[in-house]
C-alpha cells in the first residue's frame, strides 16, 4: 500500500466530517490507530479494509488508490 492510502482516508473521512475518534469509533480501532494509517506508519488489516469501504461506501481499490476517487 502506498501513501495515497492515508491521504485517501483522510481525504474521505474529512468529507464525511468526521473527527478521527468518530471514525476509530465507528470501525472497533483507538483513534491512535486511524491517526496511525493516516500518517503512513502502520496499515490496517484486511477485515480493517473491507470495514472503512463499506462506511465510506468505496472499493477497496478505491480507498487504496488503484481506482482514482
Amino acid at each position: 500500500m502506498t501513501n495515497k492510502f492515508s491521504e485517501n482516508l483522510k481525504a474521505m473521512r474529512l468529507e464525511k466530517k468526521m473527527s478521527q475518534t468518530t471514525l476509530a469509533k465507528a470501525i472497533g480501532v483507538t483513534q491512535q490507530c486511524v491517526s496511525e494509517w493516516e500518517q503512513s506508519r502502520t496499515e490496517p488489516t484486511l477485515s480493517y479494509l473491507w470495514l472503512l469501504a463499506d462506511l465510506f461506501s468505496v472499493s477497496i481499490d478505491l480507498l487504496c488508490g488503484r481506482k482514482e476517487w
